[in-house]
Formats: C-alpha cells, structure tokens, sequence
C-alpha cells in the first residue's frame, strides 16, 4: 500500500474477475480509423500484462475523445486492434460498454482472457457535462447505471488512468465505493514521481508553463511559488501572454481578443495578484513570434503591430530561458510555448525541447501536447520522467486531493473476498 491506497502487491486476481480503468484516448483520424500516436497505450501495458499473466478475467474500460464537442467521440475498437500487437496477445472487442452483451461477455471471460469495451462516454453518466451539472456524491456514483450494471460482476477494480484523475466521474470514482479497489503500476508510478517531484526537488528548480489550458496552470502557480517548491516560473503559451497583459503590456488586439474568446480574460487580474506577491521569480517573455502574409515575423513584446496574433515566444526569450533550463537543477514543463505544429511558429517550443534534451537537470514533462512535442523533437530518450497526465498533473501540482485519489482510498479499506 501507497499513499494510503492499494497497489497490485496488496491484491489477489488469480481466477477473478478485474475491472480496469485505463485512458488510452489518443488522437485519432476518423477518416481511417486510425490512431495517430499511441503513447497512452504503451504506458499501461505493464498493468495489462501483468494481471492477465496472473490469470485475471480483465475487463478494460476507457474513453475516447474530449466531450467538449460529441464529435469528438469515437469507438475503442482500434484500441483494441493496438493492444493486441503490443500484448502479444488477443484483446477482445465489444461494442458495447453496460449493457446486455458486454455482460454476457464479462461472464464468459476465462482466466488470462482480456475484454475491451466500447468507450464509456457513450453513456451519457461519463460525460463532462453530465459531471459538472450534477456533482453526484460517492453514494450517488455508486447507483449509476454503469456501476450498477458492472460491480456485481466484478471482484476486484483496478484504476490505472491517472491522467484521468481529476475527473469525478462513475468509471473512474463509483466502482470503488462498493469494489475492493487498488492502482495498476502506471498510476502508481505516475502518483509517486510527481509526490517526490512536489516534496523534494533538486535546487534550483524551473517550472516551465505554457499550452493554452491555463486556468489550472494560474493555481498551480500560486501553490509551487507558496511552497518554495518552484525557485522560478517561465510563462509560454496562452500563460505568458496573460501575464503580459496583467503586467500591463500591449499584446495586441487580436491577443486580447483570443485570451477573450478562451474565456480567461478574468486571469489577468490573478496574474496581477500573482506578480505582486511572486513577480521577481515569474519570468515573461520579451518577444514573440507571429505570423504575417503566412511568414514568421517576430518583435519586442510593446512594439507588437495591432494586427499581429502572438504565436510563440521570440528567439531572444528562448534563448535566455535556454540558459535557465541548462543552469537548473530540477526542471517541470507542461505545454508548448506556441503553436508548435506549424514549422514557423514551432521555434520557441524546439528551443526548449532542445534545451531539455541537453540539461543535466532531473527533467519532468506532463501533458499530451508535451509529449507530442518531445516525440516530434526526438527528446523522448532524454527525458527523466513522462507523466501521461496533463489537467490530472496540474490539479495535482495545485494541492487538490484528486477525486480518483479518495475513491481508491475508499475502495482500498474494502476487504477483498477470497
């Protein structure tokens, strides 16, 4: 047991039925059917393995696609088709996620067999929406149709999706009110390498923000600059740009205009707060690169044309951030400084990624957009450590006690039936 929750050391699968909740969601062209990268998958397949080795029926469950758009939504079936090659080994399929013929399918299991069902916001309890509205307690959870109609058939449950762990939602927080509940490995590695990275980091120790998910990045701030665990802040992306603005800075309009529409035009007056009590360890960016007649232009942050969009940070800044990473003793990074898919506006993010590949520091990166950096960047092998967790890591790096971290908590003091 860690951190007051069950790992598979503490827990029997031999010949039981285990519920395992991974997050395998990955980008996916819809077109083909195809999955674009597979990182998420290959990072839970030391739990997958090694319960299906001991002989557990497995039950995988996972979802697809960010709710923030239905269509974003697509079936696990190609999922299943990765699993097999990289297991060795068949992954079966169902498309079906609750009801009567993913049952039957559970029931069938035999020892060692490994079942895929569908992706589970298809029901409509998954979804974010469906969350935030309703807020249901754990007792609440526990009475969903998706718990309902999987825990009596189940021994055990197992939560391997610690990227997922900031969701309150019945797959990943209401089996274990009823479940005997452990972690699989990745979750267990993901939580205790974070937990060190909060308590005890090598000094100096470099936070470097940016992405364009920023409204937990603001209180992740507060907290590491609080508690002395970050020594400085580098502030990229969409965070940089607010900072700019709080600091009083012309960005330009069509900036201003994007921090609008994202709906965080109200951080400039946390950025404000922010900087007076932690400005001298809070770095900006001095330029920035745009884009004009489809070209890269880039300029001292005040003498921004009015019609220049802010697209990644500037050479001199990258530059002397570069420095910063090279000088440090701990390095954290989560996001892009721009918009690194596009060759001319990826500058920025490739000198950092550069910078990380050749640091001597302990180097942790979070975040789907982080890890498509460092693979595009050929910096994979450099990295110290991978969190596949992007808004989970930040909520975590804020203080808050992660819905799915009480769940497994609860699960763990449930007796396991022999």
């Amino acid at each position: 047991m860690r951190f007051g929750i069950n790992t598979l050391d503490d827990v029997a699968v031999t010949d039981k039925t285990v519920l395992c909740r991974i997050d395998i969601n990955q980008p996916v062209d819809q077109t083909t059917g195809t999955l674009k990268d597979t990182t998420r998958i290959e990072a839970c397949i030391p739990t997958i393995r090694e319960l299906s080795d001991k002989g557990a029926k497995l039950v995988l469950l996972a979802h697809q696609g960010s709710d923030i758009e239905y269509k974003n939504f697509y079936t696990t079936r190609p999922h299943g088709a990765v699993l097999s090659r990289l297991l060795d080994r068949e992954v079966r399929f169902i498309d079906d996620v609750c009801g009567p013929a993913a049952r039957d399918a559970i029931r069938a299991l035999r020892p060692g067999e490994i079942l895929l069902l569908d992706n589970v916001r298809f029901v409509s309890e998954e979804q974010t929406l469906f969350e935030l509205k309703l807020q249901l307690s754990p007792e609440e959870q526990a009475k969903t149709l998706l718990v309902r109609n999987l825990a009596p058939l189940a021994d055990l449950y197992i939560c391997d999706a610690f990227a997922a762990a900031h969701r309150d939602q019945p797959s990943l927080c209401g089996f274990e009110q009823i479940l005997p509940s452990a972690m699989g490995r990745l979750f267990e590695e993901e939580f205790c390498a974070i937990s060190s990275l909060m308590k005890r980091p090598e000094r100096p120790c470099l936070f470097v923000l940016g992405g364009t998910k920023i409204n937990d990045a603001f209180l992740m701030m507060d907290r590491v600059l609080q508690d002395a665990v970050a020594d400085r802040v580098l502030a990229g992306g969409l965070a940089g740009q607010v900072l700019l603005w709080a600091e009083g800075r012309d960005i330009g309009e069509p900036s201003r205009a994007f921090i609008r529409k994202q709906g965080y035009e109200a951080l400039v007056e946390t950025g404000r707060e922010l900087l007076a009590k932690y400005g001298d360890r809070i770095e900006t960016p001095v330029d920035c690169g745009t884009l004009n007649n489809g070209e890269r232009r880039e300029y001292r942050i005040g003498d921004i044309p009015q019609d220049a969009l802010i697209l990644d940070i500037g050479t001199e800044t990258a530059t002397a951030w570069q420095e910063r990473i090279g000088t440090a003793k701990t390095v954290f990074v989560n996001g892009p400084m721009g918009v690194f898919e596009d060759e001319k506006t990826e500058k920025g993010t490739r000198m950092i990624w550069d910078a990380l590949g050749g640091t001597p520091a302990y180097t942790v990166i979070g975040g789907g957009d982080s890890i498509t950096a460092t693979k595009k960047y050929g910096k994979t092998g450099f990295i110290n450590y991978i969190c596949t967790g992007g808004g989970a890591l930040i909520r975590f790096l804020t203080g808050e006690d992660l819905p799915v971290v009480r769940a497994l908590r609860h699960g763990s003091a449930i007796k396991q039936k022999e």
